[in-house]
């Protein structure tokens, strides 16, 4: 059985220059074919490179030829159909467009590129044995579309709300960060694959205060095929219980003596806006000179029955607070400043009690505390020493009277007498024994 001889390659050149206008291309396709199915030899100088590029810009692919013996080029697309013959454009895609042809080079730039051009791109070289060489075009797509949803658009303080961005349609999948103003915050991504795109869902759990009204919380975007910060973001806006604040606009030199005027001023400042602020004066009246005029209350001609603590109140559909200003009145010889004397702002449950308000409002109640319990300290320590004093004077005099009980042994053996005689005969002779006298203490 005769084997086939596959002709060389300047054969089927050879062949295909004398053969008719209209067949010569197609011999020469066809001889391309069937040659890439050759086997590449050892001695390879044909070389291209992989290409990643945006969606919708362009792509250049390069068919270099190291050493060139005038061979002929050709470039096929991933289904193996010709773009480029030579300097000759078979393929009737007007996106491919030559940039260079030479015997060591063949460039093509492909404009407009979509994500149905990825794939690999094959060079081949003539030679004898052909050889071949491809190339892969990677198609970048960036998100298509970026959203961000807030579940409210006004939470309460306190409360937590779940924050959604979605990046739609992207290639590869994107990364989603988040922000609120300057800090970052992690959330919680989903990614989801249709038709070689990605779609990137992440989700946030927000608990907002008051301090976070007017915040921005910012979605941002990382992804290989945008340059620059891609985001969107959302402002927040938060209600919030009023914050109450009294200032005392006179006197000026904050000393409250009698017969002098006393003007405080209310602050209260919440979201929605406070639309009430009352004074009241707390386990009493309001005393009858004193005139109330919207977040000002004046007391003219102050007395000492005018002593006490008057409470600024203030509320909006979050919530209640207050502020107390303790007030005493000096005699009009008084030149220093009151001890216990001042402000506080109090919550208005037990509930929004915390350690922030706790720490801010108590501070006039602190000190009208402390002063008390210095007083009680003093007193009880007085008590003590004086009752020591006593007690050391009684028993001084106690000591002093009772020295104790002496026993003189000068009637030594009297108990041992037989009789009365003996006896004083025995006390008689212990008299006259003086060197033997002795004291005892008993």
């Amino acid at each position: 059985m005769a084997s086939a001889v596959l002709p060389s390659g300047s054969q089927c050149a050879a062949a295909a220059a004398v053969a008719p206008p209209g067949l010569r291309l197609r011999l020469l396709l066809l001889l391309f074919s069937a040659a890439a199915l050759i086997p590449t030899g050892d001695g390879q100088n044909l070389f291209t490179k992989d290409v990643t590029v945006i969606e919708g810009e362009v792509a250049t692919i390069s068919c270099q030829v190291n050493k060139s013996d005038d061979s002929v080029i050709q470039l096929l697309n991933p289904n193996r159909q010709t773009i480029y013959f030579r300097d000759f454009r078979p393929l009737k895609d007007s996106r491919f467009q030559l940039l260079n042809f030479s015997s060591s080079e063949l460039k093509v730039s492909l404009t407009n590129v979509s994500i149905s051009d990825e794939g690999r791109y094959f060079c081949q070289l003539y030679t004898d044995p052909p050889q071949e060489s491809y190339t892969t075009i990677t198609v970048l797509v960036p998100p298509r579309n970026l959203m961000i949803d807030i579940q409210k658009d006004t939470a309460v303080e306190g409360e937590e709300i779940e924050v959604n961005c979605t990046a739609m349609a992207s290639k590869p999948a994107t990364t989603i960060r988040w922000f609120k103003g300057n800090t970052e915050l992690k959330g919680k991504s989903e990614v989801e694959e249709w038709s070689d795109m990605y779609t990137v869902t992440s989700q946030l759990m927000l608990k907002v205060h008051k301090e976070d009204d007017g915040v921005p919380v910012i979605c941002q975007v990382e992804h290989p095929a945008v340059t620059g910060n891609l985001q969107t973001q959302r402002y927040l806006e938060v209600q919030y219980k009023p914050q109450v604040h009294i200032q005392m606009t006179y006197p000026l030199q904050g000393l409250t003596r009698e017969g002098d005027a006393l003007e405080l001023t209310c602050e209260a400042i919440g979201k929605p806006q406070p639309v009430m602020v009352t004074w009241v004066r707390v386990d009493d009246e309001m005393p009858q000179h004193a005139v109330l005029s919207g977040p000002n209350l004046f007391i003219n001609n102050l007395n000492k029955t005018d002593n006490g603590t008057y409470r600024c109140e203030a509320s909006n559909i979050v919530g209640k607070a207050h502020s107390d200003y303790m007030l005493y009145v000096y005699d009009t010889t008084a030149t220093t400043e009151p001890a216990v004397h001042g402000l506080t702002q109090l919550p208005n449950s037990a509930e929004e009690l915390d350690s922030e308000d706790l720490s801010d409002s108590r501070a006039g109640e602190e000190g009208s505390i402390r002063a008390v319990d210095h007083a009680v300290i003093g007193g009880v320590v007085a008590v003590v020493v004086f009752a020591m004093l006593c007690l050391l004077i009684i028993l001084g005099r106690y000591f002093a009277r009772h020295k104790g009980t002496y026993f003189t042994h000068e009637a030594k053996g009297a108990d041992d007498a037989a009789d009365a005689d003996t006896a004083i005969i025995n006390a008689e002779g212990g008299q006259n024994n003086s060197e033997e006298k002795k004291e005892y203490f008993i």
